[in-house]
């Protein structure tokens, strides 16, 4: 940091680059699980034929129990992540790592 202060609005920029970085980030991810449950339910639940601009009552319920479930099993597969990092760090810690440290 300089005397004047300069050292504060590289930080900040630094900062404010970081964030929107972090923003962009998250947008490509919510997109990506968006895109997921299109390509997933929609072939699940719409048929090919479209009589109707509305979804009819069936293909409405199949959508709502697709998304709840690729949510459901979204959170699980996550926990379940979490619980083999977190023992593979426990086992990690106690032994050497990959290059015998």
């Amino acid at each position: 940091m300089s005397l004047f202060g300069g050292g504060r609005a590289q930080s900040a920029a630094q900062m404010s680059a970081e964030k929107m970085e972090a923003a962009v980030t998250e947008i490509e991810m919510v997109a990506d699980i968006f895109n997921r449950i299109v390509s997933s339910c929609h072939g699940k639940c719409i048929g090919t034929r479209y009589n109707d601009s509305q979804l009819n009552k069936a293909e409405g319920v199949c959508i709502d129990r697709c998304v709840a479930k690729f949510f459901a099993v979204n959170e699980a597969v996550g926990k379940r992540m979490q619980q083999a990092q977190g023992q593979q760090q426990a086992a990690g810690s106690s032994t050497t790592n990959m290059f015998g440290f």
